[in-house]
């Protein structure tokens, strides 16, 4: 896989137990009070620490803690042995392979990320709903930026009933599925500023 399409849906990995649907059901004015509310759910996160599982496009399983704090800061950091970190922060989304001892960098604006990273979520304007499911307790809102749909999709599954987000997927330009999967989740709270900041560590060595 393209390093710089890795970037894109790691920036953003996951996906539900559930396949992404064949055909795709866009939205209707029945559905913008789901809309909204799921919107006004993600406006009232800002921040959230969790672990997390994802699922590669390669098939491979790896697990981690997210910090995420809006608006326009996320971290990814990976359990060992996965020599993996990811950081949004500063406008900008970093990943670095502590392996290969190399370092990516992409615009935040222009991942699916910035979808739920931004100071304001919404679901129109400049974002655009190409599909929503809803099943037993559950709907999955699959969204793309308005201005560059080709960039990549993501895929949001809520549970209801309490309302909480679970899962999300990135389907990249290339097609390529990453899913991720949260759990342990715990709302609120003050993080360390120097979580969404970078630095080149020495060496290669990755930070625990």
């Amino acid at each position: 896989m393209h390093r710089r399409s890795l970037l894109a849906a790691l920036a953003l990995g996951p996906l539900a137990a559930l396949p992404l649907p064949a055909r795709a059901v866009p939205p209707t004015p029945a559905d913008q009070p789901d809309l909204d509310k799921l919107a006004n759910y993600l406006n009232g996160i800002h921040s959230l620490r969790a672990r997390f599982e994802q699922l590669a496009p390669d098939g491979t399983i790896s697990h981690g803690t997210v910090w995420w704090e809006r608006p326009g800061r996320m971290r990814l950091q990976y359990d060992p042995p996965t020599p993996l970190l990811l950081i949004a922060g500063h406008g900008e989304v970093v990943f670095h392979d502590f392996q290969l001892k190399q370092t990516s960098k992409i615009g935040l604006g222009r991942t699916p990320l910035s979808i739920i990273l931004a100071d304001k979520v919404t679901f129109s304007g400049p974002v655009t709903v190409t599909d929503i499911q809803r099943l037993p307790n559950e709907i999955q809102v699959s969204v793309v930026r308005t201005a560059s749909p080709g960039e990549g999709l993501l895929a949001l599954v809520f549970s209801e009933n309490p309302l909480n987000m679970w899962q999300w997927t990135v389907v990249d330009a290339q097609h390529k599925i990453t899913r991720v999967t949260l759990f342990d989740m715990q709302m609120g709270g003050q993080f360390d500023q120097n979580l969404f900041s970078f630095n080149e560590p020495a060496g290669g060595v990755s930070p625990r």
